[in-house]
């Protein structure tokens, strides 16, 4: 067991989030995507569309389905996502593959169409999500279990909440607008004891801003 509280120690001998857990995939998914910095359109949308549909559901559960979205809903390519019709909804609402909730891929569709209007008024979706990055000053000192845990939203992700809704966007609420933030590197939220946190570190410094 590790000495410093929200880290785990896995089978492995390595130091991590705790949330992370001792299971293959999961530990894979901390250790080789969550908080590694994009600005790749694609995956973006990826990360938000599949944060809104983990609303009410664990992570992994998603994690596990993962692949079954990426094939259902066209790699989440927005210019084909964003033509679905009713067919594709009945189709979607008949895999089993997938979180099958009728409001969550009718917004999955909706908000293609609101990424592709983002990205001609922007030019990216990452020029306009990236414009949320929180001032460090407004970050935690020390990224420690207490700290962690009174983000799990945040006035970055309200602000980028508010900001999605008013365009149109949906399913997009602070808490999970805070995950995708975690997620898709805006923020680095793995805990002091990590064994990735410094790696992060690095690659958020040498990442370059849309």
């Amino acid at each position: 067991m590790s000495e410093i509280e929200g880290v785990q120690t896995g089978s492995d001998g390595v130091p991590r989030c705790g949330w992370s857990g001792d299971k293959d995939d999961y530990r894979h998914y901390h250790d080789t995507e969550w908080g590694r910095p994009t600005a790749d359109d694609r995956t973006l949308f990826q990360k938000i569309c599949l944060e809104g549909f983990q609303s009410g559901l664990s992570w992994l559960t998603i994690l596990r389905k993962r692949s079954n979205f990426q094939s259902s809903f066209d790699n989440f390519e927005v210019d084909k996502v964003s033509i679905y019709d009713d067919g594709d909804v009945a189709r979607l609402l008949d895999d089993a593959g997938i979180v099958r909730h009728r409001g969550k891929i009718v917004s999955t569709i909706n908000n293609a169409k609101r990424a592709i209007e983002l990205r001609e008024e922007f030019g990216s979706l990452a020029t306009f999500v990236w414009s949320f990055e929180p001032d460090p000053a407004n970050r935690p000192s020390v990224m420690d279990h207490a700290a962690a845990r009174q983000l799990n939203l945040t006035a970055e992700s309200t602000a980028l909440s508010k900001a999605l809704k008013k365009r149109g966007w949906s399913f997009v609420g602070p808490t999970t607008c805070y995950a995708f933030m975690q997620a898709m590197g805006m923020v680095n939220d793995h805990l002091e004891g990590c064994a990735m946190r410094a790696e992060i570190e690095a690659l958020r410094a040498a990442f370059v801003r849309p």
